[in-house]
């Protein structure tokens, strides 16, 4: 079977504060079946905090590929960055002294002319109105190349911060909702920052020792990552990052962007009945993701999350959750991984899990699905 894979720089004026009203390119990729026919059925992907959406979604290794498994099923697969991540533009986050501070010393060998100091751009880099404004326009731009009113979105973990309140804001857009792993902090606030950019810095970075041992932690089962993967992965990640990649060899570093979020909250998930009513919703984590459920709550409320708790703030009737066996937050890349696909197959064709618009299910590793208890 043959995928096309196109990829499009989509134009958008900025509005992120480091290059507000820059003319700027993000970063599309669309991976469809060429002997599609018929009206078009767009999907658009969005990646969460530190993973770019290729490495997350269009892993060219074995079966990991979930835009591929969608676009052998018939649909039109569209996957993007918003600033600050993968392919698209990161404002400020070229100059190493842009780094968490705490980070600087970490950067060795040091990066040609650099020497740790204060921050250049001392601010956090995105924020919600500027994510938001970047999916916007990327909706719109899906829309009319498909020639259609409607498209499906697929979030993972803080992709929810950017498409939950867009899905509210704009049902007569989007069709339906699958968030897996989705961050949500029930009692976070509503209200933007009295101004922005908030202070901070940019950038925060990662190695690639601590992102196999966090994935390590929530990895308990036996076969629930393959042999290789830790290395297919990061080795994605720093594919889409010119410059993350070539700090700190031999393995890099991952550039993550730091941002302000506000409006995803228990108000926000239930405000008109839109979600589970308009937009229906299907949420999916890990029995093992230690990220998208706070345990012990965290005093700070922006910082407890709870899937459960988005389940019962949608308002709407059409909603569904499902938790994963043996599934951590980097489900992506496991053992669950070809089951994911499957089910948001089954969700884009039907809108249903197991027949039903709304429940709450699990599912074993060999795909079968149960109530839970």
């Amino acid at each position: 079977m043959a995928i096309d894979t196109i990829d499009h720089a989509v134009p958008h004026v900025s509005t992120v504060p480091a290059n507000a009203g820059d003319k700027v390119e993000l970063f599309v990729r669309e991976r469809r079946h060429t002997s599609t026919t018929g009206p078009r059925r767009p999907v658009l992907m969005l990646h969460g905090r530190s993973v770019p959406v290729l490495a997350g979604f269009d892993l060219q290794h074995e079966s990991y590929s979930w835009a591929e498994a969608l676009a052998k099923a018939g649909y039109d697969v569209f996957m993007m960055d918003l600033q600050g991540s993968g392919r698209s533009p990161r404002p400020q986050m070229d100059d190493p002294r842009n780094v968490n501070p705490a980070q600087q010393p970490l950067l060795t060998p040091r990066p040609p002319g650099f020497t740790p100091g204060p921050l250049n751009y001392p601010f956090q880099l995105t924020n919600s109105h500027s994510d938001r404004d970047e999916l916007n326009t990327v909706v719109e731009y899906v829309l009319d190349e498909c020639g259609v009113e409607k498209l499906a979105f697929i979030g993972w973990s803080a992709a929810a911060f950017t498409m939950g309140p867009y899905a509210v804001k704009n049902p007569g857009k989007v069709e339906s909702l699958f968030l897996l792993a989705p961050i949500f902090p029930p009692l976070a606030t509503s209200n933007p920052p009295a101004t922005l950019p908030r202070p901070g810095f940019p950038t925060t970075i990662a190695g690639k020792q601590g992102f196999d041992d966090g994935w390590k932690g929530e990895a308990p089962c036996v076969g629930q990552r393959a042999p290789g993967i830790v290395d297919a992965a990061w080795n994605a990640i720093m594919a889409n990052d010119a410059v993350g990649s070539t700090w700190g060899p031999p393995s890099g570093f991952n550039r993550i962007r730091n941002f302000a979020r506000w409006g995803w909250n228990s108000t926000t998930a239930a405000q008109g009945g839109v979600l589970g009513g308009a937009v229906p919703v299907l949420m999916v984590y890990g029995e093992h993701d230690r990220q998208v459920n706070t345990s012990p709550p965290h005093p700070d409320p922006e910082f407890n999350f709870s899937v459960p708790k988005l389940y019962e703030a949608v308002a709407g009737p059409h909603k569904l959750m499902v938790k994963l066996e043996c599934a951590g937050h980097s489900v992506v890349w496991e053992m669950q991984h070809k089951n994911v696909h499957n089910l948001s197959k089954h969700w884009l064709k039907h809108l249903t899990v197991d027949g039903k618009t709304q429940g709450v299910f699990e599912m074993d590793t060999d795909g079968n699905l149960s109530p839970a208890p």
